[in-house]
């Protein structure tokens, strides 16, 4: 039998972080976060992140593990996820993998293997100078099939795509080994409900000091190209503090490009058919319980799966100081 894990996943500002600290509670779990910039340290408040209050003694790992002036990888994330998960399980605890990340989420759910592509200079020099709009189009020429998985009016991103496939010369075909017996919980929300919970998030994030907190990175040496490539909140946070637009300005296209993401995420998960999606905590809970019955995965049976002990990584990741903001 292949070790459990439990994904839980869905559109921005569904209220993911949430639910998943009330099913560790109630099932002995500890929360794996796949949420591709919520890695960085410093970037709190922007991106919603947990808090220690939030997080309710319950473990979270893959949180502030790198500085934001560098690049973690879909590669290094998954390395790292894989370790943290094979330490819980060998601790006889549930691990629950949360976030929405689509691609991220899929590295470690099935087990990809990632093409080992080195950054091309030259190739990012040439690209840097073109729109997203360019760079979307290049990208669906190569791979039609990748631009319904990225952020795509994120030039980083999409510039990383297209240097991995053009570095392999064709489209790279990503083996998958499905290691683990996996219950997928998608949370539910309507359209009408998501921008309302944007809407809300982000008015709770700038009372919470927003701004300050991108005006403290830049103070710490964060370059302005560096808050464009962090995509969402933070570009148009630079644009901000550069007296490129107005707070106005800024909020509203902070809220747009939320809503953006929000439809393309729900775009890639609704074309999962493993998914069981949920609108309460009830809902979840009764899906886990039924899982569990099928599995007979009881607290001794889960220590079966342990791989070798090697460095424990059994720690909640240094979370950021207390603070009020919305997470989803």
């Amino acid at each position: 039998m292949k070790p459990p894990l439990v994904i839980i996943t869905g559109p921005n500002a569904s209220g993911k972080s949430e639910l998943a600290v009330r099913l560790a509670r109630r099932f002995d779990g500890e929360i794996v976060s796949a949420d591709s910039r919520q890695v960085y340290r410093g970037l709190d408040i922007g991106t919603g992140k947990i808090t220690r209050r939030g997080m309710r003694g319950i473990p979270h790992h893959c949180l502030d593990i790198a500085s934001p002036r560098r690049t973690v990888s879909v590669a290094e994330f998954q390395q790292r996820a894989e370790r943290t998960i094979a330490d819980i399980l060998r601790r006889g605890r549930i691990p629950f993998l949360v976030g929405g990340t689509g691609f991220w989420i899929d590295a470690v759910a099935q087990g990809m293997t990632l093409p080992d592509v080195p950054p091309n200079p030259k190739l990012r020099k040439r690209l840097s100078r073109k729109s997203a709009r360019n760079l979307l189009a290049i990208l669906r020429r190569l791979d039609p099939r990748r631009p319904k998985t990225i952020e795509q009016k994120n030039p980083r991103r999409l510039i990383r795509a297209i240097e991995i496939a053009k570095a392999l010369g064709r489209i790279p075909r990503l083996t998958r080994s499905y290691p683990y017996n996996i219950l997928w919980i998608g949370v539910q929300r309507t359209p009408e409900e998501v921008r309302g919970r944007i809407r809300k998030r982000l008015a709770a994030r700038f009372a919470a000091g927003m701004v300050g907190e991108a005006r403290r990175l830049r103070e710490r040496g964060l370059s302005w190209k560096r808050f464009h490539e962090l995509g969402l909140e933070y570009r148009f946070l630079a644009d901000y503090l550069r007296g490129r637009i107005t707070r106005r300005e800024c909020a509203a296209r902070i809220e747009r490009a939320n809503n953006d993401y929000a439809r393309r995420q729900m775009v890639w998960w609704k074309q999962r058919n493993e998914l069981t999606w949920v609108r309460n905590e009830r809902e979840a809970a009764a899906a886990i319980r039924q899982w569990l019955r099928q599995h007979r995965l009881s607290h001794e049976e889960r220590n079966e799966f342990a791989k070798p002990a090697g460095k424990s990584e059994h720690r909640a990741e240094r979370p950021p100081r207390t603070r009020r903001s919305g997470r989803g």
